[in-house]
């Protein structure tokens, strides 16, 4: 038997966007609730330690968002555990489906973000955060005089080369295919790095290691051996959006799934925001400062809609 429960807002995810809109809806004194998600704090959780947060030298992910749980409690939100498994606009409300519970609201905000891609190879969950990462803007700083590698193809594999060969001893950028593809500034700074050596037609196919990361072994042979000792590895294939709720919800998206926003966090329907990775408003720039951003924007719009829909009864 389904319970339902009434609030003003309900948030779906709980990290940095979620929880930032949780904390702000909170201080405008809204009924707010914030569904956590099954992977509560999302990749911020996951991160070994963030260097990037301002006011803070170094966190690790997952105190960063058991402060910020903290912070939005504080002010007000009620965190709830659980997914969500539907939303459906019903007249003027919303109601969101976890488990047994429907949560009933004025408006909403999505801020479930965006999956990175992964090699799908055996060890590589129990070696994320323990030498494997997915986020080379975050974590490149962390392996200083280090030897790592980096996968993908793209410009994001480019980017995080570039930044990657400031810290790292050595950076074996790994393609998959015979190019690389990238904007032609990133590209040009890549053959200035005499420590970077980019290895064409070479995937990884096992990845070795315990307690952290040890070695791969490649697809073909690189310096006589298809065993390469890391100490680090950036997974740079792309990201998927977490699209479910958007399509279920009729939200317009970008051609690669991304929740379109305006300069306010607006959707194409009313009482409906979205904030941070879901989302098409930092462009490719998908950081947790700029996730928090979007979703104190997102706050602040979902609260002047309810204010001026007090007629709305949910």
């Amino acid at each position: 038997m389904s319970h339902e429960k009434h609030f003003d807002l309900v948030i779906v995810g709980g990290g940095a966007a979620g929880l930032s809109a949780g904390m702000y809806a909170g201080r405008y004194l809204l009924k707010v609730a914030v569904i956590r998600g099954k992977e509560p704090g999302g990749e911020t959780a996951t991160a070994s330690i963030i260097e990037n947060w301002p006011g803070t030298i170094a966190i690790d992910g997952f105190d960063l968002i058991q402060n910020m749980e903290a912070h939005a409690k504080e002010s007000g939100a009620e965190l709830f555990n659980g997914e969500v498994a539907k939303i459906e606009k019903r007249k003027d409300c919303f109601y969101s489906t976890v488990g047994d519970d429907i949560f009933v609201s004025k408006a909403v905000i999505l801020g479930v973000g965006s999956a990175r891609k992964n090699l799908g190879l055996p060890n590589e969950d129990h070696l994320r955060g323990k030498g494997i990462s997915y986020c080379s803007t975050c974590d490149a700083p962390l392996y200083k005089g280090k030897t790592i590698a980096i996968v993908g193809g793209g410009d994001s594999s480019a980017k995080g080369a570039n930044l990657a060969a400031r810290f790292a001893k050595k950076v074996y950028l790994l393609i998959r295919g015979d190019k690389l593809v990238g904007e032609p500034m990133n590209l040009d700074q890549l053959k200035n790095k005499d420590n970077v050596e980019v290895v064409y037609h070479t995937a990884v196919q096992e990845i070795i290691g315990d307690a952290k990361l040890e070695k791969v072994v490649l697809s073909k042979p690189l310096n006589g051996s298809v065993e390469l000792p890391l100490e680090g590895m950036f997974v740079e294939i792309g990201a998927t959006p977490r699209t479910e709720l958007s399509k279920m919800l009729g939200l317009h998206l970008d051609e690669k799934g991304y929740i379109h926003v305006n300069q306010f966090m607006h959707t194409n329907i009313p009482g409906v925001y979205a904030a941070g990775d879901i989302t098409d408003g930092a462009g490719d720039f998908r950081q947790d400062i700029t996730a928090a951003a979007q979703g104190s924007m997102a706050a602040t719009s979902a609260y002047k809609y309810i204010g001026a829909h007090k007629d709305i009864i949910c």
